[in-house]
């Protein structure tokens, strides 16, 4: 089985937010990028699972400059035999998705997943659109992946309850939460991620959809309101004439 895993970069989240260039660009100075957890923790784990359980590959694939090897390097040590990076600015969805289909198209890979969502932008597009790119079934926000040969049995969480989704290969997913569970890199990996493959690919020449004018905090939370227990009058009235949720 013959598997590719997309990834990408992420701020950790314990990571204090600002811009530059009169908030016109995101401010990476002093921050700390790990792998996205949608894609590590779940799309890659169970790919991972996969492999062992019957055989084949795992190949990570992310589109970013230079900046973006250290965070390949970590995805390597958890067990990905090799690696991808499409030597491009993530810039805009589309972007991204039609350099990956570029470079899938011809490599017949059995499975494509990737996580639901980065934990940066919180798009979740770019999975269906590769999906779309290369003529591929897709399955979206899946929580339970199991192969049965050349067919896969996916469950989805819907409103009410549980969606059961079967596919032959190939196709492409994207991964919720309850796909796997997080896998820590041990020495030995760590070690020999030094030596795995890391391909880097020329960008495919793609005009992007969408550009960034201008990014802007949140406001600040306001001061935390302290009700006596024995005042449920006040309660009701700073929820419904302040808060607006009665």
């Amino acid at each position: 089985m013959k598997i590719l895993v997309l990834i990408s970069k992420a701020p950790d989240t314990t990571t204090k937010i600002s811009f530059t260039d009169g908030d016109t660009k995101f401010n990476d100075q002093g921050v700390q990028f790990v792998v996205n957890p949608y894609d590590e923790w779940y799309a890659l784990v169970r790919a991972l699972e996969l492999k062992e359980a019957n055989g084949g590959s795992v190949t990570i694939l992310t589109v970013g400059d230079a900046t973006n090897d250290p965070v390949i390097r970590k995805a390597l040590a958890i067990g990905a035999d090799g690696a991808v990076r499409i030597d491009a600015q993530p810039d805009d969805a589309y972007q991204v998705a039609y350099q990956i289909a570029e470079y899938a198209k011809d490599q017949n890979y059995d499975l494509i997943l990737g996580g639901k969502e980065t934990i940066d932008y919180n798009g979740g597009q770019v999975p269906g659109m590769v999906a779309s790119l290369l003529n591929l079934p897709f399955v979206s926000n899946a929580s339970k992946l199991d192969m049965s040969g050349n067919t896969a049995t996916m469950e989805r969480d819907i409103q009410g309850g549980v969606e059961l989704v079967e596919v032959d290969t190939p196709f492409v997913l994207s991964a919720a939460k309850g796909m796997a569970e997080q896998r820590i890199p041990n020495m030995r990996g760590i070690m020999a991620a030094r030596s795995k493959p890391l391909q880097v690919v020329p960008a495919a020449a793609v005009d992007g959809l969408t550009s960034v004018s201008s990014y802007e905090l949140p406001p600040a939370k306001a001061e935390v309101r302290i009700v006596d227990a024995d005042n449920p009058e006040e309660l009701i009235d700073l929820l419904h004439n302040e808060a607006k949720m009665i």
